[in-house]
C-alpha cells in the first residue's frame, strides 16, 4: 500500500521544488500605502541618495576636528561662531581653521567642516566664541551623503514580503508604487462525516471543525485569499466536486481529513482522478502528521492534511507554507528563537519529530517547555507557541540543551 511507502520531509520538499515552476503568479501594481504584507514581485532599487546632503545627527557645533585636538574639561579649545544654521537652509558661511557654526540635528553640515561636537561638550562664552571641552575625530556626529543609501542600491529584494520599515524606505525614495504579486487563493476543505461547523447544532458523536478556521485564519493574516470554506461528509462525489472547484477557482487546495488508510478517506483517490501527475506522496516519516497527501492537480498543489488538530496545524506550518514561500519565490525564512529546554524531550525513532512547545523567559533566559498530549487534542494548539524539531537519528534531547524554537 502506498500509504506504508514514506517518504522523509526532506524528499518531500525535493519533490514540491520539482514541481513548483509550474506556477506563474501575476503580479499587480498597488499604491504604497496598501503593500504592508504583500510580496514584491519586482527588485527595487534607489532612485535618490539618501542623505541627499551631509548632515548632522546630533544638537552641537560643525567644526574642523582638527581644530578639536587636545581638547579637554582643563585644557578646553576656543573657537569663533561664525554661523547659526537653520533647518531646512544650507548655510551660508564655510568653516575656516578656528571657526564654528552652530547646527541643530538634521541640519545641513557647512563646507570645510568635517565633524559635529555635541552641545553638551561645548560652551559658548558669547555670541562668538565657544569652548569645546572634548576631541573629535573625522567624521564624528553626522551623516554623510549617501551614508544610508547610496546611488542605484538594492532596496527591495524580489519575493520580499514588504513591512512597514520597508514602506518608510520606499516613502524616502519619492515611490508611490509597487509591483506585488497577486494575493494567492485558496480552498479550504475539512471532510468526515462527525464534522459540523461552529454554528450548527452538534450531536453525540459529532465534533466541531476547527482546522478550517486556524489555516484560513493564518492564510488571510498572511495576506492571502480564502476563496471557499467547505465541510464535506463522506461521499466520494461530493468531495470529487469540491475540489475540481477548488482546483478551478483557487492557486491551491488544502483537504483537512481523509488522509488516512480508513475505508471511507477518499482523498488520494479524488487527486489521483482529477491530476495528470496525481499523488506524489503519501505518507511522511514524521511524528505527528505521518498520514498527509501531497498531489498535483492541473499544476497545482493539492495537500491532504491529517485530520487532528495538532498534526494538521504542523504539517501546514512545515508543508504548506514552505511551499507558498517557494511559489513566491520567497526567501525561507522562520521565526525562531533559540531556547533552554527544562526537561528531556523523547522522540521516535526512524521518524523526525516535531514537538509543540511553550516558550517562557526565567531569570533572563528563554526556556522551552514540551506540551504534551495526543495529535487530536485541541488544547495542544493554543498552548503552544511553536515547535521544535528532533531529527530521525536523534535519540531525544535531553533537559539544558539548547535547540531552536519555531514560533507557529
Amino acid at each position: 500500500m502506498d500509504f506504508f511507502n514514506t517518504k522523509s520531509i526532506e524528499e518531500v520538499y525535493e519533490e514540491i521544488d520539482k514541481r513548483v515552476d509550474n506556477y506563474n503568479i501575476d503580479s499587480e501594481e498597488i499604491m504604497l500605502i496598501d503593500a504592508i504584507g504583500r510580496i514584491s514581485a519586482e527588485e527595487v532599487k534607489s532612485r535618490e541618495i539618501v542623505p541627499s546632503f551631509t548632515r548632522s545627527t546630533v544638537d552641537g557645533y560643525a567644526v574642523s576636528c582638527k581644530d578639536t585636538f587636545g581638547a579637554s574639561s582643563t585644557i578646553p579649545s576656543m573657537l569663533s561662531i561664525v554661523e547659526r544654521i537653520d533647518m531646512g537652509e544650507a548655510p551660508k558661511r564655510e568653516i575656516k581653521s578656528g571657526e564654528a557654526s552652530y547646527i541643530p540635528t538634521g541640519g545641513m553640515l557647512p563646507k570645510g567642516a568635517d565633524s559635529v561636537v555635541m552641545i553638551e561638550n561645548a560652551e559658548e562664552l558669547d555670541d562668538q566664541t565657544i569652548m569645546i571641552y572634548k576631541a573629535v575625530s573625522d567624521g564624528s556626529n553626522i551623516l554623510r551623503r549617501g551614508d544610508d543609501i547610496s546611488e542605484n542600491s538594492i532596496l527591495i529584494e524580489k519575493g520580499k514580503a514588504i513591512t512597514a520599515y520597508d514602506i518608510g524606505v520606499l516613502a524616502s525614495q519619492g515611490i508611490e508604487k509597487i509591483r506585488v504579486f497577486r494575493k494567492l487563493k485558496f480552498t479550504i476543505i475539512s471532510t468526515g462525516d462527525e464534522i459540523v461547523d461552529i454554528d450548527d447544532d452538534i450531536k453525540s458523536g459529532q465534533i466541531r471543525d476547527i482546522n478550517s478556521y486556524v489555516i484560513a485564519s493564518d492564510l488571510i493574516n498572511m495576506n492571502h485569499e480564502v476563496v471557499d470554506r467547505l465541510i464535506i461528509k463522506d461521499e466520494y462525489e461530493k468531495l470529487r466536486e469540491a475540489v475540481k472547484k477548488g482546483i478551478d477557482n483557487s492557486d491551491m487546495v488544502l483537504i483537512s481529513g481523509g488522509s488516512s488508510v480508513g475505508t471511507k478517506d477518499y482523498t488520494s483517490d479524488v487527486i489521483n482522478e482529477l491530476g495528470k501527475d496525481g499523488v506524489f506522496v503519501h505518507g511522511i516519516s514524521i511524528k505527528p502528521g505521518k498520514p498527509t497527501i501531497i498531489g498535483e492537480a492541473k499544476d497545482k498543489f493539492v495537500f491532504g492534511l491529517p485530520g487532528h488538530p495538532a498534526s494538521s496545524i504542523i504539517i501546514y506550518n512545515i508543508v504548506v507554507k514552505s511551499s507558498i514561500r517557494k511559489v513566491l519565490g520567497m526567501e525561507e525564512k522562520e521565526k525562531f528563537a533559540y531556547c533552554k529546554l527544562d526537561s528531556n524531550f523523547p522522540s521516535s525513532s526512524g521518524k523526525t519529530t516535531y514537538q509543540m512547545v511553550k516558550v517562557y523567559e526565567k531569570k533572563g533566559e528563554l526556556y522551552a517547555k514540551p506540551v504534551f498530549g495526543k495529535s487530536g487534542m485541541i488544547s495542544l494548539i493554543s498552548k503552544a507557541d511553536g515547535y521544535i524539531k528532533i531529527d530521525s537519528d536523534e535519540e531525544g534531547i535531553y533537559e539544558g540543551a539548547v535547540r531552536k524554537v519555531i514560533y507557529i
